[in-house]
């Protein structure tokens, strides 16, 4: 009984780990063609594909940096844009879910309905009467209309709060406030350390967004010095057909991922860490 049992457990073993590496293959292989793309001319990208990597990598790096777009600046501006956004993102809605999670009020229940129902709205539907706040404003071509909305932000609040609800005890709140200790410091030195997990994951979630978000900035950017990398990709995939070279395309992709392998590298182990805690129920 036991020696069927353990075959059993073998045999389902077996099946996860196959699993699991046909998913790996299918989300990886992706990348891999991306960057066996990045090193071919334009002529071998139309000849087909081959999974052997060519040598015309620096001639497409160079080729891009010497053109009309402005590469290094789209780099800088997004990884600016996106790193505000996503560091404003995590702390105030970690604040809002505080202020749900920790106080009473009479209306604690509406706001967090109502902070739901936003969730309902898109984007497109507001674009209107944001562009046109942001006129009135003087904030056209700046990047404060691409950072600051990113503090409201339903969706993270809602993963927090969920998050919260299941790790922050009211009763170590209560403790930290019976020792003197001010709402501010309770949050920063207490909340934000808990959340650590939480946050790491929304930060990447938000960090990405960001830097892939190409219909705002497309709106509310005019000038070519501020413009992000989606949009200049968007440029350079537009070009005439005279000048349009899919190996720089393929290079401009390439570059634009780096940025997002890093941030979740530095944050993946906050996201283990996660998993774990998450899984620790009182």
């Amino acid at each position: 009984m036991e020696e069927k049992k353990g075959v059993s457990i073998g045999v389902r073993r077996v099946i996860a780990y196959i699993v699991l590496i046909l998913i790996s293959f299918f989300c990886l292989i992706w990348f891999y063609i991306l960057f066996i793309n990045a090193t071919r001319s334009n002529s071998e990208l139309s000849a087909g594909f081959t999974p052997i990597p060519s040598t015309h990598l620096i001639d497409n790096w160079t080729n891009l940096v010497k053109g009309t777009l402005p590469i290094v600046n789209g780099m800088l501006n997004s990884v600016l844009i996106a790193a505000l956004s996503a560091l404003l993102c995590v702390y105030f809605s970690t604040m809002t879910a505080f202020a749900i999670h920790a106080y009473d009020f009479k209306a604690k229940k509406f706001m967090f309905t109502f902070i739901l129902a936003v969730m309902m709205i898109p984007t497109q539907v507001t674009v209107l009467g944001f562009l046109q706040l942001i006129d009135k404003m003087k904030l056209t071509d700046t990047f404060w209309p691409l950072i600051l909305p990113s503090i409201a932000a339903p969706i993270t609040f809602f993963y927090l709060k969920q998050y919260m609800d299941s790790t922050l005890s009211i009763s170590l709140i209560e403790a930290a406030r019976i020792d003197g200790a001010g709402e501010f410091r309770i949050f920063n030195t207490i909340v934000l350390p808990l959340m650590k997990p939480a946050i790491a994951v929304q930060a990447i979630f938000t960090f990405v967004t960001s830097w892939n978000n190409y219909f705002v900035p497309a709106l509310v950017i005019q000038s070519d010095k501020k413009k992000t990398l989606p949009i200049l990709i968007a440029q350079l995939r537009s070009a005439d057909w005279l000048k349009f070279d899919m190996g720089q395309v393929y290079v401009m992709i390439a570059f634009s991922i780096f940025p997002v392998i890093i941030v979740y590298l530095l944050l993946s182990k906050y996201i283990v860490g996660g998993v774990a805690l998450g899984g620790v129920k009182e």
